[in-house]
């Protein structure tokens, strides 16, 4: 039997009027609220996103990016998204990330308030052209020339060489004219994120933060660029979107026990700070790192201290989102209850 869940799509400021909230039901959508902000979720099976398989990932995504268009299309556009799949199991631990995330939650909503995204991708408009082309350069040709001087027919590996180094030169130049492309319209942007391309004929699939005022003026630039390339590119806008790409939240469980061994690890009392957590992640670290000793390095258990260090950073965050305190507790009580930790999607 499937296990209920509660899914969480993104989080709001409480300030939009009650028909604004009611308006979200024919989205099939709730909120759970929280002093001035307000989670939206739904009702559905639990689910684990490593277990599904392609078509049902798709499906999710497109489901999740959907919603998130219908909420915002309602007039909901301060929306901070959740990491796609974030599904817990009943309200009261949505009320728990809506009270551990509070400080970050407001401080991100205020950083968003009159921001947007969009996102570009560029592709050839002919790309077998542009394969012609390298196909045609000199260093091409010349080692097509050296590889006929030794053999009247080209072997596999010689053949592997020539698709090599035509990749080679491909990539370099998608990189120039992704970067002058990006170079073009940084004047516009608060910032920049490249996501990864899904082929050869891709030139770049990025997103940009903008103020709300600069959109005309970006779109403007695409329209140059455009004209600088001669239609030799295709440029597809999409947006304005929710900041997915530079504010997305995330929440991450914590493992108790591996939180009290990274104490032990780091030889670390009932109660710690920051600092203090640094500085014995440092005396532990000189003592194993292959940099520092090169003869008696030991790799090893420098890896063991730093993941140990990176355990008990997340520790830390999540116990001042629950305490408000800046002493951390390192107790065996304390840490069972501080599992929860809010942050932005890295």
């Amino acid at each position: 039997m499937a296990t209920k869940g509660i899914y969480i799509y993104g989080i709001v400021p409480n300030f939009y009027s009650t028909d604004m909230f009611r308006s979200l039901e024919s989205s099939g959508v709730y909120v759970i609220s929280f002093q001035n902000i307000s989670a939206i979720v739904s009702d559905r099976e639990g689910l684990h996103l490593e277990s599904l398989d392609r078509e049902s990932l798709g499906y999710l995504l497109v489901h999740h990016q959907k919603t998130i268009e219908d909420i915002m299309s309602k007039g909901f556009n301060m929306f901070i998204p959740m990491k796609l799949g974030t599904i817990v199991s009943n309200k009261a631990e949505v009320n728990k990330i809506l009270t551990n995330g509070l400080d970050l939650i407001i401080e991100t909503l205020k950083k968003i308030e009159y921001l947007t995204e969009i996102d570009l991708v560029v592709t050839w408009a002919d790309f077998s052209t542009i394969i012609q082309e390298i196909a045609n350069h000199s260093d091409i040709i010349a080692l097509k020339e050296e590889i006929l001087k030794s053999v009247e027919t080209p072997s596999q590996i010689n053949q592997v060489k020539v698709g090599m180094l035509i990749q080679e030169k491909l990539n370099a130049k998608n990189k120039k004219v992704e970067l002058n492309i990006l170079d073009c319209l940084a004047a516009f942007s608060l910032d920049i994120k490249t996501h990864e391309v899904m082929n050869d004929e891709m030139v770049t699939n990025s997103a940009f933060l903008l103020n709300g005022n600069k959109r005309d003026k970006f779109e403007l630039a695409i329209d140059q660029l455009d004209q600088e390339y001669n239609g030799k590119l295709n440029f597809k806008l999409v947006g304005p979107l929710p900041c997915y790409s530079f504010y997305t939240f995330e929440v991450k469980a914590l493992n108790p026990d591996a939180v009290l061994l990274a104490k032990n690890e780091l030889g670390l009392g009932e109660e710690t700070s920051d600092v203090e957590i640094k500085k014995a992640f440092l005396g532990k670290a000189r003592l194993f790192h292959p940099d520092v000793h090169s003869e008696n390095g030991d790799e090893e258990n420098f890896n063991r201290i730093n993941k140990a260090y990176h355990i008990l950073l997340d520790y830390a965050m999540a116990a001042k989102q629950s305490s408000k305190k800046d002493v951390i507790s390192l107790s065996n009580e304390i840490v069972n209850k501080n599992q929860i930790l809010v942050k932005i999607k890295e």
